[in-house]
C-alpha cells in the first residue's frame, strides 16, 4: 500500500496547496521563524548533551548532587 513513499508528484502537489493556503508573502516569514525554532532547538539539545557530559565523572560514574532541605525549598 505505502510501499513507495512518497514520490515526486505527491511533492508537488503539497507544495501547491500549502502556497494556495498560506499565500506567497507569509512563507519567507514562516520559513524564516521554523529556522530560528530549528536553530534555538539545535543549541539546547549541544547545552544538554554538554551538560549531560559535565556531570558525568572521569570514571565513568554520574556524580551525585547535593541532597535538597525539603523544608527550604
Amino acid at each position: 500500500m505505502l510501499r513507495n513513499g512518497l514520490e515526486p508528484w505527491h511533492l508537488l502537489i503539497l507544495a501547491i496547496v500549502v502556497i494556495v493556503l498560506f499565500g506567497s508573502k507569509k512563507l519567507p516569514d514562516t520559513a524564516r521563524s521554523l529556522g530560528r525554532s530549528m536553530r534555538i532547538l539545535k543549541s539546547e539539545a549541544r547545552a544538554l548533551k554538554e551538560e549531560s557530559a559535565a556531570d558525568t565523572a572521569p570514571g565513568g560514574q554520574a556524580r551525585s548532587a547535593a541532597p535538597v532541605d525539603a523544608d527550604t525549598a
